[in-house]
């Protein structure tokens, strides 16, 4: 890239930063959120000292202030291809396929991020991106209704649309382009009063499903949630009350662990808002909310499959009655898997980050196996630290986003009986590329930084 070019990181960073500030301004709440998260963290650093070093020699510790995902739901798929081309600029690439029909939810999915090492320590922003499935629209009226509402907007500003081309064309932006983007690119994402539509075609698309109001009746893809990452998701939720939040019923992925894996996530309600619909009737709309999420270890095939055979079996218990019970259940049944970092690497449950250690003499055989792996291990002249995992869980996405719809009982006008309908060779074709297998991703991380490992080590792999 020409080096009057401005990186696609640090315009990522910027993009991020703004966008935060954009949603506070927005939603007050989520600055408290904030600050709560930034207290929890804290407190979690001094106390455990292993931990901050770990994260401090990983690389790791200065990117947990900055670490933001967001959530956007488009109406077509011209919409999807735009903002994957937006995202683009910013250096972040559709990772992983998402089917939320099964869990009531009429949307697939996948998550802008940037994908290897050095782009995700200076700045992880993630955008969760659902395309609403029109398809699912059982009434014909009401989805040919929704389709030439959705075709009469443009949720990209001329001015960011003709700066994404300009990127494309000459390889980068230059500082005053990069400025303006990101400056144009934030409108995209506004909240905005004023619905598109009037109050009876609302009521009937509230009808068919709440998120389907939300996506078909304003200008744009307004940023729902905005989340900050915590190091101790427990207290968070303990301590939501303290300052005025109301959590969500319950943390949504695996229970607390020694060794944390994959994902949790809880949220604050969501906020019911006053708008204006297009016959000025005022109204009410509920759709944004404040998300924390904890982040553990990426877990290989294997290891996913463990997971959701577990998540399976916890699913048939009866529920819970309050958070604390569900995570004792979980726990419970969690058991089966291991929870130490020796035996996740061992057995090929977890992805790592492999470092050569300078100065350890060590001798090696003429084949490298996973036995001589575990050996250099314990002889120091390798180290090994887990690898975040980056991307999201289909069940505590839609956990989250039913529990913002409308309650998590669902019920009155809220569907939640539509039947698996995943279809990523559609969602690819409207897209505009192929999404990234997030597994064969971490894979591949790993095994690059266990080849430089043992390059450094002097040995060929």
């Amino acid at each position: 890239m020409d080096a009057a070019y401005v990186s696609a990181d640090d315009i990522r960073d910027q993009f991020s930063k703004a966008m935060s500030a954009m949603y506070q301004q927005e939603v007050p709440q989520y600055g408290t959120l904030l600050s709560l998260v930034e207290s929890v963290n804290r407190d979690v650093l001094e106390q455990d000292a292993a931990l901050a070093d770990a994260l401090e020699e990983a690389g790791e510790l200065a990117r947990l202030n900055v670490e933001r995902h967001g959530a956007i739901r488009v109406g077509l798929p011209e919409e999807l291809s735009l903002l994957r081309r937006m995202f683009a600029v910013m250096g972040m690439q559709p990772v992983g396929y998402y089917d939320l029909a099964a869990a009531g939810v009429p949307v697939h999915s996948t998550a802008f991020r940037p994908v290897d090492d050095e782009a995700l320590k200076r700045n992880p922003f993630r955008v969760f991106t659902s395309l609403l499935r029109l398809e699912l629209i059982e009434n014909p009226q009401l989805r040919e209704q929704a389709r030439e509402i959705l075709t009469r907007r443009d949720i990209v500003t001329p001015e960011a649309q003709a700066l994404i081309a300009r990127c494309e064309e000459q390889g980068g932006l230059n500082a005053t382009d990069a400025d303006a983007f990101v400056q144009a690119a934030l409108n995209t994402f506004r909240w905005h009063h004023d619905a598109t539509v009037d109050r009876a075609t609302y009521d009937r698309l509230h009808h068919e499903h709440r998120l389907i109001a939300d996506v078909v009746s304003f200008r744009g893809p307004h940023i729902n949630h905005l989340t900050p990452r915590t190091l101790d998701i427990d207290a968070v939720q303990r301590r939501m009350p303290s300052v005025g939040i109301d959590p969500k019923a319950v943390i949504e992925g695996p229970p607390r662990r020694r060794c944390p894996i994959l994902l949790r996530q809880t949220s604050f309600k969501a906020l019911e808002e006053t708008i204006t619909f297009a016959d000025s009737v005022a109204g009410h709309h509920t759709a944004r909310f404040g998300e924390i999420e904890q982040r553990g270890i990426a877990l290989t095939q294997k290891g996913r499959a463990l997971y959701d055979r577990l998540l399976a079996q916890s699913q048939q218990l009866p529920p819970a009655k309050d958070n604390d019970a569900h995570q004792a259940q979980l726990a419970e049944v969690f058991e089966a898997f291991p929870d130490d970092a020796a035996t996740l690497r061992r057995e090929a449950l977890a992805f790592f980050h492999y470092r050569a250690v300078a100065g350890v003499r060590v001798s090696l055989p003429a084949q490298i196996d996973a036995d001589t792996i575990e050996a250099l291990i314990e002889q120091g002249a390798l180290t090994c630290q887990p690898m975040i995992y980056e991307d999201f869980l289909p069940v505590s996405a839609a956990g989250i986003f039913q529990s913002n719809l409308g309650g998590e009982q669902l019920g009155g006008e809220q569907r939640d009986e539509y039947e698996s309908h995943a279809n990523q060779a559609q969602f690819e074709r409207d897209l505009g590329v192929a999404v990234i297998d997030e597994i064969a991703l971490y894979a591949k991380r790993q095994q690059a930084s266990l080849d430089k490992a043992l390059a450094a080590l002097g040995v060929t792999h």
